[in-house]
């Protein structure tokens, strides 16, 4: 005798669906509409009427499902009006789509000259630039590809460098921001020398020391940074084409005077039913179906009703997490991020008699519409900081915003170092090290206390 964990189908299914995103559920349910006969989508109007039919002889009785399957069998498939040999595009690809950074370099090329060898190196060039529109190859590797020239290599690619953006086809930033400079008619000005000799000066902000290299002032120095901050170290991007990632909410949050009421998304979520037609099949009614035919219907009912449970199980226990976060984060949404309380998985877990594992499947991928905002229900979860004097713990998130406020509200001249940060959440009853404050200062991609520093006035 021995004991084995087993995941039946019906577990399975259910785990897969319950990590799934509300976009991706209605792909998988529409999906199954499609390969599983006996499942439909419920109308309305056929529920409404519903008890009038029960009422009635079933229309289906004097259906021959047997000779109706024979004929369905026996009957060719139909054919489109024209037979192409080619697929037709689906209805995505014939959108107009943004052009990207090649084919704009191409078109351009295209214009910009006559000649074959031209345009095949000016192709080779074009090939091997990255998508932030520098040339990732050196002219000798530009030479192999189509055995060229050197110097009509050269020639070709300073050509494509005169191209729209601006800056593009350099090898390096500093040849990328002196193609601009040049585009802008600053070629031999202060700009172009601290491009091209002290952009070292410029990352270490010694900007004293490089205004007496330069033997300017430092306001016509800060003049010449500002024309300099003003070029785009990666031109190439405005033509990146991204595709757009939509978000669904998968449960709203609806304030009613004091009170908040969950509302599940299943807008667009076809409502399952089983189809009465294959229903009869089974029934004693239908005695000239053949055995084959009913193991086949009976096969694709098991189906059938295992997704619609496991749908139902999942509305159901993101319902329960739902209700389980405002009721733990109710201060957040009466009084918004300040009051941001720490949570885990397992608080939750514990709250709806639920395992931890299934709270984390549901938490992923899923958002939810407050009047606060759209949030993924991850974000309510955090760590939690210690307050001083026994208070309750105040979740990083919070704590985060609350640096975040700090800095923004210093003197530019005078940044807050890490430390002086620490000293500020401390007289306001948060014990926090100074790593953790650098940590978070990091994620919230702020600078140093020495990059901040603003030098001129």
């Amino acid at each position: 005798m021995s004991q084995r964990l087993v995941m039946t189908p019906s577990l399975q299914q259910a785990i897969k669906l319950l990590q799934m995103s509300k976009l991706e559920l209605v792909e998988e349910v529409q999906q199954e509409l499609l390969e599983n006969p006996v499942l439909e989508e419920s109308q309305v109007e056929s529920e409404a009427s519903s008890s009038e039919e029960e009422s009635k002889d079933d229309p289906f009785d004097d259906i021959d499902y047997e000779a109706y399957f024979a004929d369905v069998e026996s009957s060719p498939t139909p054919r489109a009006p024209r037979e192409t040999g080619e697929e037709l595009p689906t209805f995505e690809n014939t959108l107009a789509k943004p052009q990207d950074l090649p084919a704009h370099l191409i078109w351009q090329l295209d214009l910009s000259t006559s000649s074959d060898t031209v345009k095949e190196i000016g192709r080779a060039i074009i090939g091997n630039v990255d998508e932030d529109g520098y040339l990732k190859a050196d002219i000798e590797e530009i030479q192999q590809i189509g055995d060229f020239e050197r110097e009509a290599v050269e020639e070709t690619l300073a050509l494509v460098q005169t191209f729209d953006p601006v800056g593009v086809c350099a090898r390096d930033l500093v040849e990328c921001l002196l193609l601009q400079l040049k585009h802008l008619g600053q070629e031999g000005t202060p700009a172009d020398t601290i491009v091209r000799c002290h952009m070292g000066m410029i990352q270490s902000r010694r900007y004293k020391q490089l205004a007496e290299i330069l033997e300017i002032e430092m306001d016509d120095l800060e003049a010449e940074l500002e024309i300099i901050r003003g070029l785009d170290p990666r031109p190439g991007q405005k033509y990146n084409v991204v595709s757009s990632n939509y978000v669904v909410p998968d449960v709203y949050i609806v304030k009613i005077e004091d009170d908040y009421q969950i509302l599940l998304n299943e807008d667009g979520l076809p409502k399952l039913r089983i189809s009465p037609v294959y229903r009869k099949m089974l029934s004693r009614g239908a005695q000239n179906t053949g055995r084959e035919t009913k193991e086949y219907v009976r096969n694709k009912l098991r189906s059938a009703f295992r997704l619609i449970k496991s749908l139902e199980e999942r509305q159901r226990t993101i319902y329960k997490v739902a209700q389980s976060i405002v009721t733990f984060q109710r201060s957040f949404l009466d009084h918004g991020i300040e009051k941001l309380k720490p949570l885990v998985l397992r608080d939750v877990a514990d709250d709806i008699g639920m395992h931890e594992s299934t709270v984390s499947r549901v938490v992923n991928n899923k958002y939810m519409h407050t009047h606060r905002g759209l949030f993924e229900l991850r974000f309510f979860f955090h760590s939690g900081i210690a307050s001083t004097g026994g208070g309750p713990s105040v979740s990083s998130l919070t704590v985060k915003d609350r640096i975040r406020k700090i800095i923004q509200g210093e003197d530019q001249h005078r940044p807050l170092s890490d430390s002086a940060i620490v000293k500020v959440l401390k007289n306001e009853g948060l014990q926090i090290a100074r790593r953790t404050v650098a940590k978070y200062r990091e994620e919230l991609k702020i600078a140093s206390s020495s990059q901040r520093k603003q030098v001129f006035r």
